[in-house]
């Protein structure tokens, strides 16, 4: 299947995702487990990813999922091409009610993320992303079946901001100390520099549209938080970059946590 038609694949896959997921947010009625990590799980995680699965199955492409099975790694480094998906990225968000959750969808490629869909369901927005195309931020999100359809309702990916502070984007729920000691040497550097917190992979979008000028993160994330941000920061010309390696992020690793990483 080529790569057009698998970003319309993983574009309608978070979409009705997000239809389930806010059918469960706007009744509230949803109970909080806890993983193994003590990271919270709720319903709409289960319903989200159930309804994602139902649709990249057609593609018969592996699937690593925060929510699925967990895969040994002896089975997955034989995967040259999967998708990476979080059903929920942010369900602390999404548990407190801000609307600062999403969708993230991404194919990875000889480690290298290739496509990215990250849904906001309590916005309607939606990003997308390929290696091919360029990025893309829809707002009008009427149903569309073409991905020429969605492009054409669509801002192409960075939108040109003159004149504005030097700004950092954060994390709302994971602010480091370090992070903080990164944003003090900006304002050394930049003067004036402003800081604005999102949750979820927001932050990583917040840089692909030119809202923000960076993105720190010196706190732990996992792969399946920022494969799809990092698809649309890289297609609409940022870098994503491993602060141990230097290098860009690489992913289905044997160890799924991220090192830290700065977006610019």
């Amino acid at each position: 299947m080529e790569l057009n038609k698998l970003l319309e694949v993983a574009i309608k896959a978070s979409l009705s995702a997000g239809e389930k997921i806010m059918q469960i947010y706007e009744t509230g009625d949803f109970e909080v487990d806890y993983k193994s990590d003590d990271s919270p799980l709720t319903k709409a995680d289960i319903a989200s990813h159930n309804e994602i699965i139902r649709f990249l199955q057609e593609t018969d492409i592996p699937v690593l999922s925060e929510e699925g099975k967990e895969l040994p790694y002896e089975e997955r480094k034989l995967w040259e091409t999967l998708w990476i998906v979080d059903p929920i990225d942010g369900t602390k968000e999404f548990i407190k009610k801000n609307g600062e959750f999403t969708v993230n969808i991404a194919l990875v490629r000889e480690q290298s993320p290739v496509l990215g869909v990250i849904y906001v369901p309590a916005l309607n927005e939606l990003y997308f992303s390929t290696i091919e195309i360029g990025a893309y931020k829809c707002t009008d999100l009427p149903g569309y079946e073409t991905l020429e359809d969605w492009k054409s309702a669509s801002a192409k990916l960075p939108v040109e901001r003159n004149g504005r502070i030097y700004t950092v984007v954060a994390s709302r729920s994971h602010l480091s100390g370090e992070t903080k000691d990164f944003i003090d040497s900006l304002k050394e550097k930049h003067g004036q520099v402003e800081t604005i917190s999102k949750g979820s992979s927001l932050k990583l979008c917040m840089v692909a549209e030119g809202e923000a000028d960076c993105y720190p993160r010196f706190a732990p994330t996992m792969e399946w938080d920022t494969a799809a941000g990092q698809a649309i920061c890289e297609h609409a010309g940022f870098k994503v970059i491993d602060y141990t390696t230097k290098e860009e992020m690489k992913y289905n690793r044997e160890n799924l946590l991220n090192n830290w990483f700065l977006v610019q």
